[in-house]
């Protein structure tokens, strides 16, 4: 039995990383605080960072951190399209959580507009459930290039008959031009519907901004909900823009130092944000042109969208003679899902699924043989850590299927199913299991494991995520007129 809806908001942005996605989850968090039944959506997502859901699929780490926000299980129709990109011009694409095959820029750009009706369906039943609808966009609104069948902003919010309120980000300047020249390009029906705008990042002393919103206003007429300064606790959240990973820094004088080759492709980084966040943990995202550090205790290979592709820029770097030293000196080694792959012997894609057909030789520390196959295993599961014995909880998403030697000693069960391998010695292992560090009592074993004998500090993780989603919302409620956005979302409520 549906609800009635009270009312829609979409968030849009004057660029990329103006904190949508974050301003989203706030206001999620708001409004179910406030006692309204919320469901976040995002109609077509770019991201290498995903989540699967409960009750199967996928869709962006984002989206299901917002449903978290709301406090609602996330599902497929919460991000309906979600392109994960596997070269600098195709992605492999999913639809309702399920793959649907690859998209090429310039014909998905052609074709994307067929997609708006299975988009429409998934808002529509969503909508039917809520009390308010929160949409993110993507990009940029003023991306008039794109708009043609555009199902992620403007097209979007058109088709849905949606108010739309900008978000900027003015830590990065621009801001007023931004805005201005948004509305200066949108069609004029488009810029009927950007009701105001919400100013993200600042720092500083708000009163010398005051001459910016009043020139805003004289030359757009739109109001300027409120100002968020720069709130640092935001960027331990589950992110799914590799824009994070560009400014992310350690103290160096923590004890337990982990090292993690920022590959071209990098997918479910947040696999780390639960290592980023330890005390006694120092997390090094090393970029390209960066040799891996001397002194790690800890090398990751993380997860990856183009297995043999990012396993080629692996060794254009020299990471590979790098973590050959780092073996040789007695340290450790872990890969996860591509990563645990590329620990192997070989690679083997006889039909390209990963996006490059053949074979490619692994870094040869574990006894595996992998073979990209083309059913892509996308489900959560639960177990058991054999070195530690502690519970761990996480997900698969992969291609591939992997056989050899090593197997026979499996870093994990799951429920009684063997996953991973490690190394005789001890010191290499992989799994495919994703989410691994956000269990407070494995990651706390197996940082514990990397310096015996030392006291570890210790951190609630899932507990810190919580804290962080309520300090959000408590900043939104301080800092922006919550009021008048539901107001604004209040007139986009008819639309089923």
């Amino acid at each position: 039995m549906s609800r009635p809806l009270r009312g829609a908001l979409m968030i849009q942005g004057t660029g990329s990383d103006a904190g949508k996605s974050t301003l989203v989850a706030g206001l999620c968090r708001v409004l179910v605080r406030r006692g309204f039944v919320v469901r976040p959506f995002k109609p077509q997502n770019m991201s290498t960072n995903a989540a699967v859901c409960p009750a199967g699929g996928e869709i962006g780490r984002a989206q299901a951190l917002q449903a978290r926000a709301a406090r609602v299980t996330p599902n497929v129709d919460m991000n309906p399209v979600l392109l994960k990109p596997d070269s600098d011009t195709g992605a492999q694409l999913i639809v309702r959580g399920e793959v649907a095959g690859r998209a090429v820029a310039g014909a998905y750009q052609r074709d994307k507009g067929k997609l708006l009706a299975i988009v429409l369906e998934s808002y529509r039943r969503l909508a039917a459930e809520a009390d308010y609808m929160v949409v993110e966009g993507a990009g940029s609104a003023s991306e008039i290039n794109l708009r043609a069948g555009d199902i992620a902003n403007m097209g979007f919010a058109e088709a849905a008959d949606l108010p739309v309120v900008l978000a900027g980000d003015i830590d990065r300047g621009g801001l007023i031009a931004a805005i201005v020249g948004t509305m200066a390009v949108v069609s004029p029906s488009e810029a009927a519907r950007i009701k105001g705008y919400i100013v993200n990042k600042f720092r500083g002393d708000e009163r010398l901004f005051q001459g910016g919103i009043d020139e805003i206003r004289a030359r757009t007429g739109l109001p300027c909900f409120g100002i968020l300064p720069w709130h640092a606790p935001v960027r331990g959240l589950p992110s799914e823009d590799t824009v994070i990973l560009d400014d992310a820094r350690a103290p160096a004088t923590r004890p337990i130092r982990i090292a993690v080759p920022l590959l071209p492709r990098i997918a479910n980084f947040d696999d780390f944000d639960p290592l980023r966040a330890e005390p006694d943990v120092a997390l090094e995202l090393v970029p390209p042109g960066k040799a891996l550090p001397g002194d790690a205790d800890l090398v990751i290979l993380p997860g990856s969208k183009a297995t043999i592709a990012d396993l080629a820029a692996l060794r254009a770097q020299g990471w590979d003679v790098d973590l050959a030293a780092h073996v040789r000196r007695g340290g450790k080694v872990l890969g996860i899902c591509a990563g645990f792959q590329m620990l192997g012997h070989g690679v083997d894609d006889p039909e390209g699924l990963d996006g490059t057909t053949g074979r490619v030789e692994g870094l040869g520390l574990l006894a595996i043989d992998t073979v990209m196959t083309g059913d892509k295993a996308l489900r959560e599961v639960t177990g058991r850590d054999h070195a530690t014995g502690q519970t761990i909880r996480g997900y698969e998403m992969h291609l591939g299927r992997s056989s050899g030697a090593d197997l026979a000693r499996p870093m994990l069960d799951l429920a009684g199913r063997p996953d991973g391998a490690v190394s005789a010695d001890g010191r290499i292992t992989g799994c495919y299991v994703h989410g691994l560090f956000a269990a407070d009592d494995f990651r706390h074993a197996f940082l514990a494991s990397l310096k015996p004998g030392r006291a570890l500090s210790g951190l609630a993780y899932e507990a810190l995520v919580e804290k962080t989603l309520d300090g959000l919302a408590d900043l939104i409620e301080a800092r922006l007129d919550v009021d008048a956005l539901i107001g604004v979302a209040s007139s986009g409520a008819d639309f089923r």
